[in-house]
């Protein structure tokens, strides 16, 4: 009987590298460090009631909301990380107001980053599954002996050269895409290394599950609430309900809906209009990880990925998972779905 392969995150970026003849490893270097960076953030989620990282600092972030100790703690843990490389030229995290520009040394390094360093920070108190999520790009000007710029980071999602979360739940799961598939690395600790446990993971074209916060539906559009109408109730095909499903992390609830498939939602309301989660931090990573599993990513009428930011902190509405699913939404959105007078 032949022994499975253990494939390491280590040896997986070194494989992925090997697609491209022209590589320096530079990437495969940020992508090591940046693997460093989120061990050390699960090992401190880890003995969180047991180390001084649990509650509120008395500062507010750039949007407003109270910062927590493990917010700062996962944000200065990846900055650090990040300058070790010597190939990240800026980087930009939902945590700072202006974008960081690394020192002399690394200014002219061809990538950059950016990051929500601990996604679902209202659990973090509650021992609810919380997650990191990055996407790297390509500066726009390889050839620039300038720091890099606002305007490297104001880049599409489309051009990203990677994305992926992790999920610091029951284990720690690192899920991440060069545009190859998406990937599924579960953290080792007794030897400290993420090992594959899922390789191509691939989305059902329709689920059977949605994720949305309910308690925010009477501030919905009519369209909106006709639509999760339309997924509870029960159909002659049976294909409905659907069931729900909400955690309260954004990367927790997406991570379910990549596996089992359905809807994951976080629409624009009256009291945000724009919606709540950022494009450049959160929507175009998830978007591009949802993309690569067969899925699809959209704001309710735009693909994610093809969306220009204008701004670091730029908020858009997120509708995704499977295809059919989303193709559901978008046309209960734009008022063209068949059912749609019934609801």
């Amino acid at each position: 009987m032949t022994t499975p392969r253990l494939t390491t995150i280590s040896h997986h970026i070194d494989d992925e590298q090997e697609l491209h003849p022209e590589a320096t490893g530079e990437f495969t270097s940020i992508l090591n460090d940046l693997t460093l960076a989120l061990r050390l953030i699960s090992r401190d989620v880890r003995r969180a009631g047991l180390n001084d990282v649990l509650g509120l600092t008395r500062d507010t972030n750039v949007h407003g909301e109270q910062v927590r100790k493990l917010d700062t703690y996962s944000n200065d843990v990846i900055k650090r990380a990040m300058q070790r490389s010597g190939h990240i030229c800026v980087m930009a995290s939902e945590e700072d107001e202006d974008i960081v520009v690394t020192d002399i040394v690394n200014d002219r390094g061809k990538y950059l980053i950016v990051f929500d360093p601990l996604d679902g920070s209202s659990n973090i108190d509650v021992n609810v599954t919380i997650g990191t999520i990055f996407s790297i790009y390509k500066r726009i000007d390889l050839s620039s002996d300038e720091a890099g710029s606002v305007e490297d980071v104001l880049q599409p999602g489309y051009k990203q050269e990677a994305a992926g979360y992790a999920l610091y739940g029951s284990s720690t799961v690192l899920v991440y895409t060069t545009g190859h598939g998406t990937h599924a690395f579960t953290l080792d600790p007794t030897i400290g290394e993420f090992l594959l446990t899922r390789e191509n993971i691939r989305t059902p074209k329709r689920g059977k599950y949605y994720s949305v916060n309910e308690g925010n539906y009477y501030l919905w559009s009519e369209n909106i609430r006709q639509y999760v109408d339309y997924l509870k109730t029960p159909s002659k095909d049976k294909f409905r309900p659907y069931s729900h499903r909400y955690i309260g992390t954004a990367v927790a609830d997406v991570h379910r809906t990549i596996i089992y498939g359905g809807i994951f939602m976080y629409p624009a309301d009256s009291n945000a209009p724009n919606g709540k989660l950022r494009l450049v931090y959160e929507a175009n990573a998830l978007a591009m990880i949802v993309e690569q599993c067969g899925g699809r990513a959209s704001d309710g009428q735009n693909r994610i990925l093809d969306i220009q930011p204008t701004n670091i902190h730029e908020r858009v509405p997120l509708f995704l998972g499977s295809k059919e699913d989303v193709f559901d939404a978008e046309a209960f959105f734009k008022g063209e779905h068949p059912l749609q007078k019934i609801f």
